[in-house]
């Protein structure tokens, strides 16, 4: 084990180059194409699938694993792609065990699902791999469409957009398109820069300029799009980093997973990207999960998480759980961040109390411990920063701090639609993003139409 693992601090350069190469190799690696013939002729093409109700974006999942079996994979992406044409992203990163897989007839008899998931990778990798393209623009209407955010939910619908012929240029505020999907998501669920390669299949069908470093706010107002284009669709996401609202969290170390993961997927060269001897990070969701065990992956010798409630109430899977724990990442419940301690302005402990249920309030005990740590991540969840709607003319109505819409993704402004994880009710998921990028797009497209 290199010498460089027991370095006290935040350090890079902790593991040799081959460690690094198979930390961070494909999680799930794809189905080859016999495995994928044995495993899709384990489903029982149930009617009226539990499974398909159960995808936010209703593929009809027995027919594309049937496909499958049947040996047309191309069609299969084709059944795949009809309803969530992020279907390639869908498959590496959905939480499978707590959705399609979860209801598996086989998964609820026998306790072993059939690998949905892995499937749609098999199906949706041998079409873009061929670069099998399956729908063509409409005749252009001379209507045009702007889209904030190039993210699942702002993709989604400037595919969809683009397919009835209306013309679509997306802002993005990165340097990069795909949101989450390239920013947000651990690097090993993600390999070979898929995130791109997704980008440029979905924009293949054309019609769609991305302008990246255009960021809603700074470089354009909302007023500015409902102007000049005849109708909007914001998909901005989540902006804001939740505080810990603990003392002395200014301090040098403490740091918002959300970053770390972006820098993290963004890195050339592992071995430069830093990681503390001993981390902790606050939060109970995917996020956390994510960058404890990228911590782990990067060679930090003590990773733990502190969640302020029980187990059970974990936003994280039960297989996320267990990934983190077989990775060596120790979680702990009822324990919320009162104080980092620092010292010459660093990280160097953190102090948190237990907690406890009083009543149907969940409160500090007064009783507390200490964790040594040098690197603190703040994994607490992410809030939409509204201040970027200003100047919009007229205000936009929010509800929970997010985007009020309807069910078809209109907001409050004539002409603005919103969807993914900045509307209300959004539930952070990028099938659940996509389904509403597509389903607004449906309704723009009536309403440019129709209108």
């Amino acid at each position: 084990m290199p010498e460089g693992q027991f370095k006290e601090g935040i350090a890079g350069g902790r593991l040799s180059p081959d460690q690094y190469a198979d930390n961070f190799s494909d999680l799930h690696p794809p189905l080859d194409h016999h495995e994928a013939l044995v495993e899709s002729d384990r489903c029982y093409f149930c009617y009226d699938a539990p499974c398909m109700n159960a995808c936010p974006t209703s593929i009809d999942i027995p027919l594309f694993i049937r496909q499958i079996s049947t040996g047309n994979p191309i069609g299969s992406a084709k059944t795949i792609f009809d309803q969530n044409i992020l279907g390639g992203m869908c498959a590496r990163v959905c939480p499978t065990e707590t959705l399609c897989e979860e209801v598996c007839v086989r998964e609820v008899a026998e306790g072993k699902p059939v690998q949905i998931g892995r499937l749609q990778r098999y199906a949706t990798d041998v079409a873009m791999a061929e670069n099998k393209q399956f729908y063509q623009r409409a005749t252009p209407t001379g209507k045009t469409v702007a889209v904030v955010g190039a993210g699942p939910a702002g993709l989604a619908a400037a595919h969809r957009l683009a397919r009835h012929g209306h013309d679509v240029t997306i802002l993005e505020a990165r340097p990069k398109a795909g949101g989450l999907n390239e920013y947000g998501i651990a690097a090993y669920k993600s390999v070979d820069n898929f995130a791109q390669a997704e980008v440029d299949y979905v924009t293949a069908i054309g019609g769609i300029d991305i302008q990246n470093g255009k960021a809603l706010g700074r470089d354009y107002q909302l007023s500015d799009l409902i102007r000049n284009y005849d109708a909007v669709f914001l998909g901005m996401g989540l902006g804001g980093v939740n505080a810990l609202r603990a003392d002395g969290e200014d301090a040098d170390g403490v740091t918002n997973a959300v970053e770390f993961i972006a820098e993290l997927r963004q890195a050339s060269d592992l071995s430069g990207l830093p990681v503390g001897r001993r981390v902790v990070v606050i939060g109970g969701g995917m996020t956390a999960i994510d960058a404890a065990v990228q911590s782990k992956l990067l060679g930090a010798e003590e990773v733990t998480i502190c969640y302020r409630r029980g187990q059970e109430h974990m936003n994280a899977s039960g297989f996320e759980q267990d990934l983190a724990a077989a990775n060596g990442v120790t979680i702990r419940h009822w324990l919320q961040p009162k104080r980092v301690i620092a010292e010459g302005g660093k990280v160097s402990a953190i102090e948190v109390e237990y907690t406890a249920m009083n009543g149907d309030r969940l409160a500090g005990t007064g009783e507390t411990l200490t964790l040594i740590a040098d690197q603190v991540f703040k994994a607490i969840g992410q809030s939409f920063v509204p201040t970027a709607l200003n100047g919009s003319g007229a205000s936009i109505e929010l509800e929970a701090g997010r985007i009020k819409v309807d069910a078809e993704g209109r907001t409050s402004l004539a002409k603005v639609w919103a969807g993914g994880d900045c509307i209300f009710g959004g539930d952070d998921l990028t099938v659940s993003a996509v389904a509403q990028g597509r389903d607004a797009a449906e309704s723009i497209n009536r309403s440019l139409t129709q209108g």
